[in-house]
């Protein structure tokens, strides 16, 4: 596993989700009010996602489905069910990595998995506005789409897309410096549910090989 990409891809996400998952958006609202209204209402979320991962050349490489859970800040559980089975976890000072199949559990801090990227600004309490560049996406797919450029040259993406349906967000795509494009689509949406703090919290399996901080 290479913990640079993988993790950075996965952080960045998972970050991002946990800020903008189940925003409301309001028919005549800006995105960033739509954003704004979310920070203000929501506190955790779960949903099911699928995700696809296409190269440069719009071919596609890698299919996965799984859950999702947070707890604002910096705290996630992201776990993939389909077709391997893989578990990221943040519980707001690390960032937990398991592969099962490898028996491999990579860790490392929170701060340095994201580092200074835009994904850590918005997982925190920083404005965003300092972070990205944001631009109406116009409407494609059903979905009114909102687009954000980092102002991070070192964020590791160029550009991530969200869009936005009658009530919630319901698809997420960042672009990466490698032409690489990472699609989400949520489905089966709470928020504010009553979540265990255990589902935070990750204990390597016994055996395990462990790699990182």
């Amino acid at each position: 596993m290479s913990i640079a990409p993988v993790v950075r891809r996965i952080v960045t996400f998972a970050a991002l989700t946990a800020s903008l998952l189940g925003a409301a958006p309001q028919a005549c609202a800006t995105g960033m009010e739509r954003f704004q209204a979310f920070l203000r209402g929501t506190q955790s979320a779960k949903a099911d996602f699928e995700q696809k991962v296409y190269d440069r050349n719009k071919k596609l490489v890698q299919e996965s489905k799984g859950s999702f859970a947070f707890i604002r800040p910096g705290r996630f559980r992201w776990a993939f069910t389909k077709p391997y089975t893989q578990l990221i976890v943040g519980d707001g000072e690390k960032v937990w990595v398991y592969d099962q199949d490898l028996n491999q559990v990579t860790v490392r801090k929170l701060s340095h998995a994201v580092g200074a990227t835009p994904a850590a600004l918005i997982s925190g309490s920083a404005d965003i506005e300092q972070s990205f560049v944001f631009s109406d996406g116009g409407q494609s797919e059903g979905l009114q789409w909102l687009e954000a450029k980092p102002k991070e040259k070192e964020a590791g993406f160029e550009r991530i897309r969200m869009g936005f349906g009658p009530e919630n967000i319901e698809a997420m795509e960042l672009v990466d410096q490698f032409g690489q494009t990472t699609m989400l689509r949520f489905a089966k949406l709470e928020r504010n549910p009553k979540l265990d703090p255990a589902t935070f919290r990750f204990t390597p399996p016994k055996g395990a090989d462990l790699l990182g901080q």
